[in-house]
């Protein structure tokens, strides 16, 4: 990876990064308390990626994920990624997660059908608890059977799972409109 780069910013729910390549998105990493464990994650995954200013669709990101976290709704599937290690199997799930909108979800089974893989539910999660960029592929729009939040690997656990359903007014898929939605 050529030239990596990489950003912390600032949200209503916490400390953010983004590392990109000349290819994209590389890596994201959800709120966290403070911006040094942030960083720290996107060094993880891209250790020589240099502290940078974004600009084009990685300015646009970071401040699409601002107005997200204030409850905007916004929509990711646009911005370029740097999928480079990522295998076939997680790259169709991520593509599956990336054309669900905004408060949409879905379960494991249903994901891992829909990309051909209909007994691989236990193996999407362990995909999902892998997934470099979160957020941008929405893996917390994507439940355990019968709507239930299932694991979150990012920051908080499965309680950022549960705010950020709640802040897109998500519904347990296959929910009535008038029962409620995840709340915090």
């Amino acid at each position: 990876m050529l030239s990596a780069r990489h950003h912390v910013f600032e949200t209503e729910f916490g400390f953010c990064g983004a590392a990109w390549t000349a290819e994209g998105l590389a890596r994201f990493v959800l709120p966290t308390p403070e911006p040094a464990q942030a960083a720290e994650q996107l060094k993880q995954r891209l250790p020589a990626a240099a502290e940078a200013e974004p600009d084009g669709p990685m300015a646009e990101l970071v401040l699409a994920a601002q107005r997200y976290f204030t409850g905007c709704r916004e929509d990711f599937s646009k911005i370029p990624l740097d999928l480079t290690g990522i295998d076939p199997f997680r790259r169709s799930l991520y593509a599956a997660m990336r054309k669900l909108g905004y408060g949409e979800t879905t379960t494991y089974g249903a994901l891992c059908a829909s990309v051909g893989f209909p007994s691989a539910a236990r193996e999407t999660g362990a995909a999902m608890g892998r997934n470099p960029m979160p957020l941008v592929i929405p893996c917390h729009r994507v439940l355990a059977a019968g709507g239930k939040l299932g694991g979150f690997s990012a920051p908080g656990g499965v309680a950022t799972k549960q705010k950020m359903l709640a802040l897109e007014n998500a519904r347990s898929p296959g929910a009535e409109p008038a029962q409620a939605s995840f709340a915090f």
